[in-house]
């Protein structure tokens, strides 16, 4: 596994090449590669037995050109300056793929929520949102939900910068519960823009695939296998942080997700055999969808993919080596940048919803996100073909190209 600081050369070299294909000059270049603003806080947290703690956060800001900057908060104990620079870059290319007017940003909280009471995690969320109150806004820069960061607390930062501000602000985060004004269909965003991207793979490919293996099991993996079980997809393998599970004739998705609920884990699944995470990832199945962690797949491991088709659901899972290499074996990968982008389409869609007060049911979000992934998916294709390239490399030019396209308008 790459630290942190690899995954970011892994996010410059991808800009890198992402510019030469797209004939991007060296102004830009140097623009796209720098971080516009990195803020680093350090903030007191009061813990239930009265005492202290010091937290250390991150609000990185990468480029504003296309429009206010949007970007997951993540909450880990080994959360790095490095990594929330990567993510927030490839936020940016996210957003300028799908066409939706945001830059990249992201957030990171230092800590393990697993040490924490209900009492201080929400301590810990307003504290946040108070040391980065003078850099967000729903005209600048408008946070969301990443890794240990829930709808409720999403909530309570609402709810602190609304009390900060003196009014109410329901389109200053995404992300939020629908009580206070969160998107329908946010949850499963992720997931759902997966199986729209892979319909169009599909159509495009004159083919139907039917079984799947899922790396993850969080809110996205779980999401992903439930709406693949339902339309009659066979998920024959799932896994965890702790370790996978295998049945060929089709895993029961619910029965699995209670299993979990109850024991901790997928493993020990009745009637499925237990796998490793890089088990999982050698299956010959039709469609690998890593929906777990970053790296995942590389120059090491990427000889010995067997799917037909890499949807990639987690952020950066595969890097620019290993895409080649799958690449050049014939498998299509489907990058993050595009795969994954259901997420900031519904955040797009709750911060209209909260500046318009018109708030949409969860059929008619459904709609939107499908015309904004499908359309997204056709411009990469298109991009693909005009750059003579393969769809992973063509996404992320196409991100840079749409980019340097606002930098120029503005004379940047």
């Amino acid at each position: 596994m790459k630290d942190d600081g690899d995954f970011l050369t892994d996010t410059l070299n991808l800009i890198g090449s992402a510019c030469d294909l797209a004939k991007i000059d060296d102004r830009h270049r140097l623009l796209l590669t720098s971080v516009a603003r990195r803020l680093s806080v350090e903030y007191p947290l009061q813990m239930d037995d009265g005492s202290l703690r010091i937290i250390r956060g991150y609000r990185f800001q990468h480029n504003s050109a296309r429009g206010p900057l949007k970007g997951g908060i993540r909450i880990a104990p080994a959360v790095t300056e490095a990594e929330v620079s990567a993510l927030a870059m490839l936020m940016s290319l996210k957003c300028a793929v799908l066409g939706i007017p945001y830059g990249g940003a992201k957030g990171g909280i230092i800590v393990d929520t697993s040490t924490l009471s209900k009492g201080e995690l929400e301590r810990l969320c307003r504290g946040y949102v108070r040391a980065i109150y003078p850099v967000i806004g729903p005209d600048v820069d408008i946070p969301a939900p990443d890794m240990n960061v829930t709808p409720e607390a999403m909530g309570w930062m609402t709810d602190e910068y609304e009390r900060l501000a003196g009014r109410h602000m329901p389109s200053s985060f995404t992300g939020k519960p629908p009580v206070l004004g969160g998107s329908r269909g946010r949850v499963t965003a992720v997931a759902w823009g997966g199986i729209f991207i892979m319909e169009e793979v599909e159509r495009s490919q004159g083919e139907h695939y039917r079984t799947y293996a899922v790396q993850g099991f969080g809110n996205v993996g779980r999401n992903m296998a439930l709406i693949l079980h339902k339309k009659n997809r066979k998920v024959v393998a799932v896994s965890d942080s702790k370790g996978g599970v295998f049945r060929g004739e089709g895993l029961d998705i619910h029965a699995l997700v209670q299993h979990k609920e109850t024991t901790g884990s997928v493993v020990g699944f009745p009637g499925a055999d237990n796998i490793t995470n890089q088990d999982l990832l050698q299956l010959g199945v039709d469609v690998l969808v890593p929906a777990a962690k970053e790296d995942q797949i590389n120059e090491k491991n990427a000889g010995h993919i067997n799917a037909r088709v890499v949807l990639c659901l987690a952020n950066g899972p595969v890097d620019r080596k290993g895409a080649e290499i799958l690449g050049a074996r014939g498998i299509v990968v489907v990058p993050d940048i595009l795969a994954n982008g259901g997420g900031v389409v519904v955040s797009y869609l709750e911060w209209i919803q909260g500046r318009e007060g018109l708030y949409w049911n969860g059929s008619e979000v459904s709609l939107k996100l499908k015309d904004v992934m499908k359309r997204a998916y056709r411009a990469v294709h298109d991009a693909a073909i005009e750059y003579h390239t393969d769809m992973y490399s063509a996404a992320y030019a196409l991100g840079v190209r749409n980019i340097v396209e606002a930098m120029k308008a503005r004379s940047m």
